[in-house]
């Protein structure tokens, strides 16, 4: 794709958004493994992980990796690391695992700062089959050679069109 051509944008219905996220907290709820804590990735988990929170009846916790701000992600991670090494168990949730790169990301971090990994699952409301990382829990499934969508949460849909390409021309490796 080049640069200017305009990335396919795919708006997810807020409905489809609460059916997702039904589903994933379904699946946590009717599994043998029940997270102490439900934590959201910043930014795109943070809504998912609010309503998972809601509907398993489950504390959250928050963690920001994206505003890459000091004092918000890499040592919120370390104290959430201690708690895993503690026997807590937790979930983490984002709202895509398309490269993987977040999600490779903190486990490393929670991994370098003595993370018990047996304590440790992720969901995504979206898994790109051929992502660098699997997931324990997600809603859909896409296979990023085939589907080129750049996916619109509702939380997303309220920013400016342009800033929603600019955003997806960021990544072209995606969309081409």
């Amino acid at each position: 794709m080049s640069q200017t051509a305009e990335p396919q944008l795919h708006y997810i219905s807020n409905d489809a958004f609460v059916a997702d996220v039904q589903m994933l907290a379904r699946q946590v709820e009717q599994g043998d493994w029940t997270p102490d804590f439900i934590i959201g990735i910043g930014r795109g988990g943070l809504v998912p992980a609010v309503y998972i929170s809601h509907q398993t009846e489950l504390p959250m916790l928050s963690i920001d990796h994206s505003s890459k701000v000091p004092g918000f992600a890499d040592e919120l991670l370390a104290k959430v690391a201690a708690k895993s090494a503690a026997g807590q168990r937790l979930l983490f949730v984002d709202d895509i695992n398309d490269s993987g790169g977040t999600i490779d990301y903190v486990r490393r971090l929670l991994a370098d700062n003595g993370c018990n990994g047996d304590n440790l699952r992720f969901a995504v409301i979206i898994t790109n089959s051929r992502s660098r990382v699997t997931v324990d829990y997600w809603a859909e499934m896409i296979d990023r050679d085939e589907d080129k969508r750049w996916f619109v949460f509702p939380w997303e849909a309220v920013g400016a069109k342009g800033t929603i390409v600019e955003e997806a021309r960021s990544v072209p490796e995606r969309l081409a």
